[in-house]
This record gives structure tokens, sequence and C-alpha cells, in this order.
């Protein structure tokens, strides 16, 4: 994928998300030994960078090809992002979420005109769910992350960060179905991109240590948002323009989470977090640079396990 995708993505849909601002933090900065961007697509239309990729995606599309409107599987955030945009299209919508989904982010993604259909919680089930719906309805499969379409709407994030920022010496982001990053390695231009990844969703890690593509492991990470895995497209992307994936422990994500919320004063979901908490891990990588960091979402259960786990 060339770059020049991802500039007509970001023609396409810039008058239709927000661009998100660019916070510093000096204390995390001396924290950390490094000048921080926090690109805040925590406040992105939908509370996630997603609705790049999915307004992309359906702008994209033909009157014809949208008659059976359009479908995904998604734990949330892309599922919120997909109602929005087949909203602006004024189109049906259906999203099978697996049942262990946050219920915020099933409820808003209801509220936004989209179908539910719940599934058992791994990436089997959802799969066979999403292409019953989609045989079922003849609807337009926008899949999360290996959709082409979908990554030239994420990598407008990297184009808007060294806009505002000047030029960056790395980009650190969340890495679930690869899409983001995928998006921002190939917008990044000269800057360095690192991944992060929970542990207990290390796919793509296991999958650059190895050359193999391999499957998830059992969605049970607090960061619902990464408990996707790397499609063949992501993988080969990433396998060329990532510098390296780190991985970091539940701990460590509730921990950068919590600082986010105390010195930034933002709201930021788990998988929102986990980029920050691979820096904070891995101080010395980034020691005297220029860093940009994607805080990718803000949708938290706000009556649900991970805020006891927060602030306990």
């Amino acid at each position: 994928m060339k770059i020049s995708l991802i500039r007509e993505a970001h023609e396409r849909i810039r008058r239709t998300i927000r661009e998100t601002p660019i916070e510093t933090s000096s204390s995390l900065n001396s924290l950390v030994g490094a000048e921080l961007f926090f690109k805040c697509e925590n406040l992105q239309r939908g509370g996630s960078f997603k609705i790049r990729g999915a307004m992309n995606a359906v702008l994209s599309l033909s009157d014809k090809e949208m008659r059976g409107g359009v479908c995904t599987h998604s734990s949330g955030n892309h599922a919120q992002a997909l109602a929005i945009a087949a909203a602006q299209r004024q189109v049906p919508a259906t999203v099978v979420m697996p049942n262990n989904a946050p219920l915020s982010k099933q409820k808003a993604t209801a509220d936004r005109g989209a179908k539910i259909v719940l599934c058992g919680p791994t990436l089997e089930e959802r799969e066979a769910a999403c292409a019953r719906v989609q045989q079922e309805s003849n609807a337009v499969l926008i899949h999360s992350s290996s959709d082409p379409r979908i990554i030239a709407g994420q990598g407008t994030i990297a184009l808007e960060m060294l806009q505002a920022a000047g030029d960056l010496d790395a980009i650190v982001v969340p890495v679930g179905g690869g899409g983001l990053a995928s998006g921002v390695c190939i917008a990044s231009q000269a800057a360095k991109v690192y991944g992060v990844e929970p542990e207990m969703a290390d796919d793509a890690f296991r999958s650059l240590q190895t050359g193999e593509r391999l499957g998830p492991r059992p969605p049970l990470t607090v960061a619902d948002g990464l408990r996707t895995a790397l499609s063949e497209r992501t993988f080969s992307i990433l396998q060329e323009g990532l510098e390296t994936i780190f991985l970091v422990s539940e701990e460590e994500i509730l921990a950068a989470m919590r600082l986010l919320w105390e010195r930034l004063k933002l709201i930021v979901e788990p998988s929102g977090a986990v980029a920050f908490a691979g820096i904070l891990r891995h101080k010395e990588v980034f020691a005297g640079k220029r860093v940009g960091i994607v805080l990718s979402g803000g949708n938290v259960d706000l009556t649900g396990e991970t805020l006891g786990q927060l602030f306990r």
C-alpha cells in the first residue's frame, strides 16, 4: 500500500471526523526522559480511532455495493465506528459482538443504530457468526483491520501527528488486529514505529518472532480492543515496517491508564493505554527522543470490573 492512499483517505474523511488534539505533559516527559506527544483518539467520534477506517471504507463504497448494508465483528470500538459511518450513508449495519464485550460498548453500538448479534468470545466464533450474517443479508463485510480501506483510514493518524508535532523519532501504537499499526507504518515517513501488545494477547509478538502468523490466545486481557489477531495483510506490513513489538502486563496496562487519567486528565481505556505502558516499561529505548503516542480509545465501562481494578 502506498502513502498516497492514506492521503486520499484523509481528504475523503476529514469533514466527517475530528482532528484530535495532541497533548503534552512536562511531568510525564520527566518521568520517561523523552519529549512525548499524545495523539488523543480517545476524543474522536465514537470514542476511538476506529471511525477513521470505518468512515473511509463506507464512503468508498458505491450505492450499488451498499444495497445490503454493512456488517462486521467487533468487541466494541470498530462496531461503534461502523454504526456511525453506516448512519452517515443511511444504510443498515449489523455487528457481531462477543458476549463478553463491555456492556457499555454493546449499548453504545446499538444506540448508534446498529443491529447487534451476540456470539461466543473466540475469534473463530466471531468469524463464523459474521459469515452467517453476511450470507443472510448480502451485506458488505468491513473487517476491523485487514481491509485496505480500513488501514488507509487509520494511517491518517500519523499524517496528523507529523503535521502537528513536527518530525518525530518514534511513534508508538497498540497492536490488536494490526490495522492501526499497519497504517502508521506506511504513513510514518522517517519515524520508527513501535508496537505494544498485552502479554495475555501476544499473537503479533509471537508471529513476528517466529516469522509465521499465529492465532490468538484466549480473550482474557483487560485490553478488550486488542483481543483480535493479525491478518495476512497486516502481518506482512508489520513484518516490513514495524521496528519491534513490546509486551506489557495487565498490571502495567492499568498503571499506565491510571497515570494518564491523573496527569493528562483524560479518560483512556485499557487498550488506549497500552502504548504508553510500553514506553514506561522501556524508557531506555525512548530516552532523549521525540515520541508520538497513540491513545487509541476512551470507551471505558465505568460500572465494570476495570474501574475497580484501576482504583483499588
